[in-house]
């Protein structure tokens, strides 16, 4: 897809994989909205790409939309959809001071799972109305994250590895709803990936994890996620998949 003058929507924009989308995205043309829930990491990461900054709780209703219509507003109907915003917590179902918070699980689905799918309800409501701009007749394409962890999840990964399996489950049913209106739907599913939140673990930690990836033994950067996303853009024929990213890891319980 030809991404120049394209509207495009990167939530979770304001940082690791979805700063990095945004600014790939603009380097070919794209006009992008960068929501993020932090106002301050979206506003400089849209004014170093020309974007549009929104700070937005992806999973709620009302400013979602809104912030769907200022985009559309700015740049017109998004074409391209990147659902990056997430949060990871870590907790036991059973841990030393009782059994896991249930408000805790119900935030992390309600961010990583309700908010992917808030914004590709919301996004695609609008696609669908497009005029196709490939032979094939494409109106555009959704993207959004999961984790390893979807399929691999840790000790004390109940919330965030059904958030994301969640999110994997979603892939299908929305790229075969959606193929009538010549929208794909695919979802990456990252492994270990130097975001801020591994940055933040010291050095000796972050070799620890980056040898367990059987190659390249390191952490992933960024900017390979967002590369996966613009391949996606371009290569038509894939729709409907989960890709690893994640250098052959798979994770052991601890």
């Amino acid at each position: 897809m030809n991404l120049e003058n394209v509207a495009a929507v990167v939530t979770g924009g304001g940082s690791g994989l979805g700063r990095a989308t945004a600014i790939a995205l603009a380097q070919r043309g794209a006009r992008v909205g960068v929501i993020d829930l932090d106002e301050n990491a979206a506003t400089a990461v849209a004014n170093g790409i020309d974007g549009l900054a929104i700070a937005c709780d992806v999973s709620d209703a009302e400013p979602a939309a809104s912030a769907v219509d200022r985009v559309i507003e700015q740049f017109g109907v998004p074409r391209v959809l990147i659902n990056c915003a997430g949060i990871g917590v870590a907790a036991r179902i059973v841990g030393r001071d009782g059994p896991h918070s249930l408000d805790l699980f119900a935030n992390v689905i309600r961010v990583n799972l309700i908010g992917t799918f808030n914004l590709l309800r919301l996004v695609s409501a609008h696609m669908v109305a497009l005029e196709p701009i490939t032979e094939s007749g494409g109106r555009g394409v959704i993207v959004n994250t999961a984790s390893v962890a979807a399929y691999e999840g840790q000790v004390g990964q109940a919330a965030y590895s059904a958030s994301k399996g969640g999110v994997v489950a979603l892939t299908l049913p929305a790229a075969r709803e959606l193929a009538s209106s010549g929208i794909r739907v695919l979802t990456i599913a990252p492994g270990m990936i130097a975001t801020p939140m591994f940055e933040g673990l010291s050095q000796e930690v972050q070799d620890r994890l980056a040898a367990q990836v059987p190659f390249p033994r390191r952490l992933g950067h960024p900017k390979e996620f967002a590369a996966l996303v613009e391949h996606i853009i371009d290569n038509e024929m894939l729709n409907g998949e989960v890709i690893r990213l994640d250098g052959a890891i798979r994770m052991q319980p601890r």
